[in-house]
Order: C-alpha cells, then sequence, then structure tokens
C-alpha cells in the first residue's frame, strides 16, 4: 500500500472528512480525524428566509461554498427558489454540483480555478456597472470578491448563511503522535483551520507541529503557514480530495500515484 501506515492529520469539518479519510485508508494510511472548524447555523435564520423569498431584487447570487448552499437551504425549510430574473453563480466545481443537487440553476462556474478570483475572471462578471449581488456565505469571509465587483460599478451585499467556530474535543491522541513523532503529514483546507489547529494544540505542541509536511489548498495558505514557523509545505493543485491525497503521498513517498479514482 502507498501510504503504509503513515499516520495523515485531517482537519476537515467533522461532516466533510469523510471522503478524504476514506481515501487515505485506501492506499493504506491512518487517517487521524481532528476537525478545527466547526460549522454551524446562525442563531437567527428569519433574515435568510427573507432575503431568500426576495431573489428577485437581484441579477446575481454568487454561492461561495457547499456549505453556503446547503446552510442556506437548511435555514429556508429545504427550499430556494429560482427566478428567472435572477442567474446563479458558483465559485468552484464543488459549490456547482451541490446547487444542482438541491435543484438551482448554474448560470456561471469557472472551468478552472475554485475561488472568487477565478469567478471574477470570466466575461460575464467584468461589465458589472449597475447590477445587483448577493453573496451567499460564512460570517466573516473573504472581502476580495465584493471588492472588485463594486470597484466594477455593482452593488453588492451579503447573505451569511453559516458560522465557524472552534469544535470542544480531545487534542490529547494528536499530542500523543507528536511526541511520539509518529504524525507523518498534516493536511489543511482553509486559514483559519489552520489558525485553530494552533490554538487547539498551543504551546509546545506548535514546534513539534512546524516541523512536519504540511499539505494546504492554495498559495495564500501557505504564505500563512510558513509565517507560522512551518517550513515544509506542499500546495495541491485543487482543494479536491483526490488532489488533496496526491499531494499527501508525493509528502510521503517522494513518488506521484498516478491517477486515483
Amino acid at each position: 500500500m502507498i501510504l503504509s501506515g503513515a499516520h495523515v492529520l485531517v482537519t476537515r469539518p467533522e461532516h466533510q472528512a469523510q471522503n478524504l479519510c476514506r481515501l487515505i485508508e485506501q492506499q493504506g494510511g491512518i487517517a487521524v480525524r481532528f476537525p478545527t472548524l466547526e460549522i454551524v447555523s446562525p442563531d437567527d435564520a428569519e433574515p435568510i428566509k427573507t432575503a431568500l423569498e426576495n431573489l428577485d431584487g437581484f441579477d446575481w447570487v454568487i454561492f461561495i461554498s457547499a456549505n453556503a448552499v446547503n446552510f442556506a437551504l437548511k435555514a429556508n425549510d429545504g427550499k430556494i427558489t429560482s427566478m428567472k430574473s435572477v442567474r446563479f453563480a458558483a465559485v468552484g466545481q464543488s459549490t456547482a454540483l451541490a446547487m444542482k443537487m438541491v435543484g438551482l440553476p448554474v448560470d456561471l462556474v469557472p472551468e478552472t480555478g475554485y475561488n472568487g478570483e477565478a469567478l471574477l475572471a470570466m466575461p460575464p462578471l467584468q461589465q458589472a456597472e449597475g447590477l445587483d449581488f448577493l453573496i451567499v456565505r460564512g460570517e466573516g469571509g473573504r472581502e476580495q470578491l465584493a471588492t472588485t465587483l463594486r470597484s466594477r460599478g455593482a452593488a453588492v451585499s451579503y447573505l451569511e448563511v453559516y458560522k465557524r467556530i472552534i469544535p470542544r474535543i480531545d487534542n490529547s491522541p494528536v499530542v500523543e503522535l507528536l511526541a511520539q513523532h509518529r504524525l507523518d503529514v498534516i493536511t489543511v483546507t482553509s486559514a483559519e483551520a489552520l489558525q485553530n489547529l494552533h490554538l487547539m494544540l498551543g504551546g509546545k505542541n506548535n514546534n513539534l507541529l512546524s516541523l512536519i509536511p504540511l499539505v494546504v489548498v492554495s498559495d495564500r495558505i501557505r504564505r500563512q503557514a510558513f509565517d507560522m514557523g512551518f517550513n515544509r509545505i506542499a500546495v495541491s493543485d485543487s482543494p479536491i480530495d483526490t488532489a488533496i491525497l496526491e499531494t499527501v503521498i508525493t509528502c510521503v513517498t517522494g513518488e506521484q500515484s498516478g491517477r486515483i479514482e
């Protein structure tokens, strides 16, 4: 087996970690589940319901993530009504798939790339003057998408349908692996997850943590990790689980494994 018992720390939220853990285990690795983010609904769903019932006031509705789709649906009694006057966009293919699964049209999604920058580069968003956009996201997301659209003359509103919190879980299994130098790779898929990892382990454990190969999904997270003291950082080609696994395998073996299904 390619990973030969390597311990791989998976920091995805619990409800999003299963597939990556399964892929790691299929390749002979040991997936160490340690979610450093928990995604939960806001305290008050009424503003979300009101906004989703009045989408015809917008030209574009942009979903930032699959979580944005699913938590919007959850807050609005399991339905989001599409309207002919509104166009719907996704920042990446995973978000687009989540939209299709709940019956929403996907009028715009980057063919390559998986972030706001890739969406902004697409021709339909180049001429945004006078258009109204609604960005559906979690609390406290990145501002670049809205800032750029506004600079192009658009009006932009946010609908925040979930929030991120630090999970209350026992860190002792990870601390023990660190102390025994038996943790081989760490995977992190967001900047906040990386910050929380440091908070959840703390102190001398973070010194040991920085010595372990770290797999991230963007250059922005790589720069943050470097500033936090990590010096063995690999960036996967995309945030999808198969790409993360390929990068994990490279860290462990130094070799590409070939196509992984």
